[in-house]
């Protein structure tokens, strides 16, 4: 799924190709990619009509587009949703599910979804802030993201420090893969209780977790197949920089154990069984 660099590098490619343009028409070609819509997909197009995208916004791994009307469209990838600036003579992508017109008759916007698992919705009022997301926890790469405040409600949480990183109400745009990449850096296990971490030890983990959304952010995100693509149709690479996720079996480059893959709520850790050593029963990072 992706996380916060792919979907700031989606929301940037947003900035330069939409923001300022006036919506002609929208078509919604599968009912699914607007269900989060409730009055329907004719409504979510007749909305959207002759509306001016004012500003391209995001909140973790959510995306909005503030309107000129006040409201906004709220999107998210899910899987495998694309949002893609295609002209318009381009051809159909086979999942394409929804398709935005604009008057001046330049590029269109293509809401593209294999696994049909993202969807767009129209939030009323939600130029400033969609309420659908307003629960989502600010991001570490946010201006307003307040250090000390997340520092110590992590140190305050009774669970394992990965699952900490992946909650959302406490800290937004962190997933599996930068998780683990974060964790490995700051030569923690991801089952550490994260109130057994000390200040210095949570705030080295921060510091490195901005590290790495940075710098993946850099290079467009992680792309492992062709689901995750820029609006351009374009790959990230912070695959050739990963040093754990998806690296079962292969040296560390730190100190050259063979990376391990360990089960996490249905999914994948990856961790150096030496440098990042399963903590025990007792005792603080």
């Amino acid at each position: 799924m992706p996380e916060l660099p792919e979907v700031e590098t989606v929301r940037s490619g947003l900035a330069r190709w939409v923001v300022g343009r006036t919506i002609a028409t929208v078509e919604v070609r599968h009912p699914r990619a607007v269900r989060r819509h409730p009055a329907g997909a004719q409504d979510f197009a007749d909305v959207l009509a002759r509306r001016t995208i004012t500003d391209a916004r995001r909140r973790g791994k959510y995306l909005w587009l503030p309107l000129d009307s006040g409201d906004a469209v709220v999107g998210h990838l899910g899987m495998s949703g694309q949002l893609l600036v295609q002209p318009a003579d381009a051809p159909e992508e086979k999942h394409l599910h929804i398709r935005f017109d604009f008057s001046d008759d330049g590029p269109q916007l293509r809401f593209v979804d294999q696994r049909t698992f993202g969807g767009l919705a129209v939030s009323p009022g939600g130029a400033t802030l969609p309420a659908e997301i307003a629960h989502i926890a600010l991001d570490p790469m946010d201006a307003a993201f307040v250090e000390a405040d997340f520092l110590a409600a992590l140190r305050r949480r009774r669970t394992a420090v990965k699952r900490a990183l992946l909650d959302q109400t406490l800290i937004s745009g962190v997933g599996n893969i930068y998780a683990d990449e974060a964790l490995w850096r700051a030569k923690l296990h991801g089952e550490r209780p994260s109130d057994e971490l000390t200040k210095p030890a949570a705030s080295r983990l921060l510091g490195h977790v901005r590290d790495v959304l940075g710098e993946a952010i850099a290079v467009g995100g992680t792309t492992f197949d062709a689901l995750y693509v820029n609006v351009n149709g374009e790959s990230g690479y912070f695959d050739r920089s990963l040093n754990a996720y998806g690296r079962e079996g292969e040296p560390c480059s730190r100190c050259g154990s063979p990376i391990r893959r360990e089960q996490f709520m249905n999914r994948s850790s990856f961790s150096c069984p030496r440098c990042q050593p399963r903590p025990r029963t007792v005792g603080r990072a």
